[in-house]
């Protein structure tokens, strides 16, 4: 007692168990620098890695300029390895050695006992490691050495030979035919060590993209380490109710096993379904019955679970599709698993049953012919697909199985939201898998509606007029709105204003307007269809003209502060971004934020594009090629022209000298540099400035994001 009141408990901290990244994540364990360096510092010109051994590589840059760095060291090293002549295949491209290679070694195979902990908030989120490396230097280059010196002195002495000697004497060869391998010599040589090497220099090396600790792209997936469902409900691992925690103390017998009768392997009762984590019960009634409303779902959990958490369930394992729950391809055709008709792998197929899964959220009916068209996938793995959500309309085509659930869309926009979001990401892959032809005309969510192809323009043209006269009243108001808005400033003494009178050809030109302003496009090719993820009649439209675009002037507004803080943190980051990259980064701060955020409210290209010119942003017209494969968004760059740093005015000479060039040698932007900034830059300076605006290919410099491969 006395210990305990000496030692008593100061903090109680929660503890999350995160499984995102369980099967991914490595530790990486450096030799040891000064504490004023840090391996971020130091570029990363190359990392590969075999994933069956566990086996990475990285080449890291050496810091020539250091003092430290012995310069005639590092020259008669590269000498050695290379000799005199420089060429393609040289270890030291620049005569000296500026680069080092790290390979890695496993401490210890059982990893098990060993997580990376990441305090945020009061809560301690861990991830079970996959493996610990330890990196050291690697001398590959000496044996490189050797080997030159040894080819050197072979030179050597076949010159001192005699040129004129007679040739060889003809010899007799004897041939002789190996015999037919047993079993147990077979069993031998595979396990002997020769082989062994010989099979892990055969496995091919992987090469990895290496971002650095400030990078977007490490932020994002630093995001995975933490848990993300921490209201207790879904980290079943380290909370659990009574009954499951004295199971663990005290698990039955086998005796008391054995005398269950045993089901068949995909029967599962419901009572025993109610025994099983709330995650497990959505994943196994959702692969089960593949479609399922959202409210039959409910019906089937029972009455005491929590929709919330049912809500954060059914996200992971389903898609939304015309207001319906739709289980992932992933979940039905797992990773190392293939078809049963054609034998294609799971990737091919998640692929194709996605490109169904999307084409029903385009319209009520898809065309099996054209599934197959453009999946390439035979008749029997597209009609498995089909059956899973759709039914056969003779001389129709297939239905999608359940009708329009509007009322779950009503209730829950939030969901519908981001379930939009994802559904564009995917709509953008498929359109590079498959080269599709992008679709920019929405369709209306009409149960009874057919085929895309069957409306007619006619028919197209007399909806747009009907909905034109149905807003006609709201755009006059909203017209009229607009105009109080922009009297209401002072007019200066001495100042008179003329007033023109608006002619009607003026006010439709406004009405066009409104009604062309869309919420933001975050694909190439525009998923703008209301019966996408079950968007309702009219949401789409938004409930004003604006779509949650506030009009002009209004900056002061919620949204335009959260906006216009978003744009500046971004740019901090990264000073030069794409218009198609912005709207990626976006969408991941949108996916990152609460439910009923201010920013759910709908944000529109324009708005976007005005608030990065008001955050210090200028645009900067790359002249791409004539035949350029990037898309409008991609064509449009953005930069930070002031920072408030050193490097500003280096930044806006290089941004001008991409103002008139697609792509620059660096020998080019140094020479400029140095002829614009009367000073001559030091190679560090210049790095710098390379790296926070350009990527390199192929020799050449590109702005970021506009390089095509």
């Amino acid at each position: 007692m006395a210990n305990e009141e000496d030692d008593p408990v100061v903090q109680e901290i929660d503890v999350y168990l995160a499984k995102s990244l369980a099967e991914k994540l490595y530790l990486f364990q450096y030799p040891v620098r000064p504490a004023s360096m840090t391996y971020d510092d130091i570029p990363h010109l190359s990392a590969k890695i075999k994933p069956k051994q566990q086996k990475v590589e990285l080449e890291m840059a050496i810091d020539t300029l250091n003092p430290n760095y012995c310069r005639s060291k590092g020259e008669q090293i590269a000498l050695n390895v290379d000799g005199a002549c420089a060429d393609e295949t040289s270890t030291y491209s620049s005569k000296l050695m500026d680069k080092q290679t790290f390979c890695s070694s496993q401490t210890t195979s059982n990893t098990s006992r060993y997580a990376a902990a990441l305090y945020r908030q009061g809560e301690l989120h861990l991830t079970p490691l996959h493996g610990i490396l330890q990196l050291r230097p690697s001398f590959s280059y000496l044996d490189k050495a050797d080997a030159k010196h040894r080819e050197r002195e072979a030179a050597n002495e076949a010159g001192d030979s005699s040129q004129d000697e007679a040739e060889d004497d003809v010899k007799q060869i004897t041939v002789r035919f190996s015999r037919p391998e047993s079993e147990q010599a077979r069993q031998r040589r595979v396990q002997s060590y020769e082989f062994l090497q010989k099979k892990h220099a055969e496995e091919p090396w992987v090469h990895l993209h290496y971002y650095g600790l400030r990078d977007s792209r490490s932020e994002h997936e630093r995001q995975y380490l933490l848990c993300s469902g921490s209201s207790g409900v879904e980290n079943t691992e380290l909370v659990k109710s009574p009954s499951e925690y004295l199971m663990m103390l005290m698990p039955p017998s086998q005796e008391e096993e054995k005398d269950k009768p045993v089901a068949p392997s995909n029967v599962l009762s419901m009572a025993q379904l109610r025994t099983l984590p709330l995650a497990d019960q959505i994943k196994i009634l959702m692969k089960n019955v593949k479609v399922m409303p959202f409210a039959n779902l409910m019906s089937l959990l029972g009455p005491s679970i929590d929709s919330v958490a049912v809500l954060r369930g059914i996200q992971k394992v389903a898609m939304l599709v015309q207001g319906n729950w739709v289980v992932k391809s992933d979940i039905l055709y797992p990773k190392d698993s293939s078809s049963p008709h054609s034998g294609v792998p799971a990737e091919v197929l998640c692929r194709g049953r996605d490109f169904v899964m999307w084409k029903f959220t385009q319209s009520r009916w898809v065309v099996r012919k054209e599934v197959a068209t453009v999946t390439k996938l035979c008749a029997e793995d597209v009609k498995d697909f089909l059956e899973h959500m759709a039914v056969v309309r003779i001389n129709k085509g297939w239905e999608f199985i359940l009708p329009y659930d509007g009322e779950f869309i009503k209730k829950h926009p939030d969901v519908v939201q981001r379930q939009h979001m994802l559904w564009t990401g995917i709509q953008a892959k498929l359109e590079k898998v498959y080269s599709l032809v992008k679709e920019t005309m929405p369709k209306k969510p009409d149960a009874q509606s057919g085929p895309a192809g069957l409306v007619s323009g006619d028919q197209r043209i007399q909806v747009a007029k009907t909905k034109a006269q149905q807003n006609h009243a709201l755009l006059e108001r909203e017209l009229q709105r607009r105009k109080e808005q922009l009297r209401a400033p002072a007019v200066p003494p001495g100042v008179r204003i003329k007033e023109e009178p608006v002619s009607e050809e003026g006010e439709e030109d406004d009405e066009q307007e409104a009604e062309e302003e869309e919420p933001m496009d975050t694909s190439p090719s525009g998923l703008h269809s209301k019966l996408a993820n079950g968007l309702p009649p009219g949401r789409a439209a938004g409930t004003d003209s604006f779509n949650g675009h506030p009009p002009p002037g209004c900056a002061s507004t919620p949204v335009a502060r959260e906006l216009r803080a978003f744009v500046e943190a971004t740019f901090q980051r990264q000073f030069v971004l794409t218009l198609s990259e912005l709207k990626r980064l976006f969408n991941l701060h949108l996916a990152s934020l609460p439910p009923g955020h201010t920013l759910f409210s709908g944000i529109s290209d324009r708005m976007l594009q005005d608030t990065v010119l008001a955050a210090g942003c200028k645009q900067i017209l790359v002249p791409f090629p004539p035949q350029t494969a990037a898309s409008p968004d991609e064509q449009k760059v953005f930069a930070l022209w002031e920072s408030g740093d050193m490097s500003d005015q280096h930044r806006q000479v290089l941004l001008e000298i991409f103002s008139k060039n697609y792509r620059v040698r660096r020998n080019m932007i140094q020479s400029r540099l140095t002829q614009e900034c009367g000073e001559d830059l030091s190679k560090q300076e210049v790095d710098k400035v390379l790296k926070d605006c350009c990527v390199s290919y192929g020799g050449m410099w590109y702005l970021k994001g506009t390089v095509q491969s």
